[in-house]
């Protein structure tokens, strides 16, 4: 019985006292020299952001407009997502999203980038709306994995490798 009641005080708990957290994952393909970049966001939260840059109704989930959706979703990922490699500015080219479940899947890419030694990533996606934001961010380089967590306003990381 103990333990029905915990779970049930953490289920409560979680509904009650929801959390945010979005994930970045940067990927160096080495055949292609191309950066693979995706980020989990949950999909409320982005609409939330949009909405309020773009002062209007919006629907992610089922675009009355696709195009122009994808338009503000890059304009967003442009100003709160920036990448530097050995200290030269990445220009990251979106790709597109899906939905999957209650995330929205952001991707881009960025072309011609050499293995490098230091990555820098500035990354406040959804700080200006949940003062409790946590970004995850994971750099694989060659098969090597370095993660760090951001807790608003905490915005930027350096890796090395």
């Amino acid at each position: 019985m103990g333990v029905l009641l915990y779970k049930w005080l953490v289920t409560a708990w979680l509904a009650w006292h929801p959390f945010y957290v979005s994930v970045t994952e940067i990927v160096h393909n080495k055949a292609s020299n191309e950066l693979e970049i995706s980020c989990r966001i949950f999909a409320d939260d982005l609409e939330n952001a949009l909405k309020k840059q773009s002062k209007g109704p919006l629907d992610i989930i089922h675009p009355a407009n696709r195009a122009a959706t994808d338009s503000l979703i890059a304009g967003y990922l442009r100003k709160h997502l920036f990448i530097t490699a050995d200290g030269k500015p990445v220009r990251l080219q979106y790709l597109g999203y899906k939905i999957e479940e209650e995330a929205a899947w952001c991707f881009l890419s960025a072309e011609k980038i050499l293995p490098f030694r230091k990555a820098h990533v500035r990354n406040d996606i959804l700080y200006e709306n949940h003062p409790n934001q946590i970004n995850m961010i994971h750099i694989i380089l060659n098969g090597i994995r370095k993660s760090t967590k951001l807790d608003n306003p905490e915005a930027a990381a350096d890796f090395s490798f």
